[in-house]
């Protein structure tokens, strides 16, 4: 199988070992830099080039689009698809996991168990806000991603001061989201790693200090946890509901039960040194799998 990993290069660690189980699997894999790549928009010949030259012969691509490149980096991906090209992630599904505010209405709408989250562009409803979902309080920026533009104020004048700076120096219109703050996982999450209808590998995320963000790209220390069978149809739930088929799925655990903080569309491998399980290896065999599969229905259908 021709196999196209979407990424920033061969140095990331997740790209590494996404090509290297592919190869001892026997099959072609080449990586692409997407953001070097430009697109034909022909209608009858919806073709990507890199480097000057026409790709084509694969039979299924892996996007890892970064976040400060998800417009571009799913368009790419969405003239794969219009080739009929099959994606371990679709455009469509990338798109929404990067918008909190969007992903926030769609795990809602699945019945999926989340923290209360309030939305709000009108700097004069602070007071109702706050009211509302009480203190302390989690606020964040809607694109945010490994921690970043999120804080949080234990005070009423921490959370008007916090949404104010938000609300003037927000400058490109992203949303802000105001979210109940759950003292009993205060700095402590689960990362769930969804393949398929499968967790194929979960950590818990502890942060070192009083942060209250336990990020491995914030200095968080991972640990092997066990899933109870209820957080694993949880994970499994909302990496459906976001239509990823590919996922890092957030947790944490609360008093009324698990609840989903994040659905994550490129969740970085790190999870394999904690844990000791082949990540990469269950995806190249969910690749395999379906994009096989699919080809064989588009030649019978041919």
């Amino acid at each position: 199988m021709n196999i196209a990993i979407l990424s920033n290069g061969n140095a990331n660690y997740s790209t590494k070992r996404l090509v290297e189980e592919a190869e001892s699997r026997g099959h072609n894999v080449k990586v692409i830099k997407y953001k070097n790549c430009y697109l034909s928009l022909d209608e009858k010949h919806p073709d990507v080039y890199y480097h000057g030259e026409k790709i084509e012969g694969y039979d299924a691509i892996i996007p890892r689009i970064s976040n400060n490149m998800t417009r571009y980096g799913c368009a790419i991906v969405r003239q794969f698809e219009m080739q009929g090209i099959w994606t371990a992630s679709s455009s469509i599904a990338i798109t929404r996991a990067r918008d909190k505010l969007r992903a926030a209405q769609i795990l809602t709408k699945a019945g999926v168990d989340t923290p209360k989250t309030l939305v709000s562009r009108n700097s004069a409803d602070i007071e109702d806000l706050i009211e509302q979902i009480g203190l302390p309080v989690i606020i964040k920026l809607a694109t945010g991603t490994h921690g970043n533009g999120v804080v949080l104020a234990d005070t009423k004048k921490a959370a008007k001061s916090a949404l104010q700076a938000f609300y003037l120096y927000n400058e490109d219109g992203t949303n802000i989201l105001l979210q109940e703050y759950i003292e009993e996982s205060a700095g402590t999450d689960i990362r769930a790693f969804v393949v398929g209808s499968r967790v194929v590998a979960s950590m818990r995320r502890q942060s070192l200090d009083d942060d209250f963000r336990s990020n491995l790209h914030k200095g968080g220390e991972g640990t092997i946890i066990k899933l109870t069978d209820e957080e694993k149809r949880l994970a499994i739930n909302a990496s459906r509901a976001m239509g990823l088929h590919i996922a890092g799925v957030d947790l944490m655990r609360s008093s009324r039960g698990p609840l989903v903080l994040e659905v994550n569309a490129s969740p970085g491998f790190g999870i394999e040194k904690i844990t000791g399980r082949n990540v990469a290896a269950k995806i190249i065999e969910y690749v395999e799998h379906n994009a096989t599969r699919k080809n064989s229905k588009d030649k019978i259908g041919a």
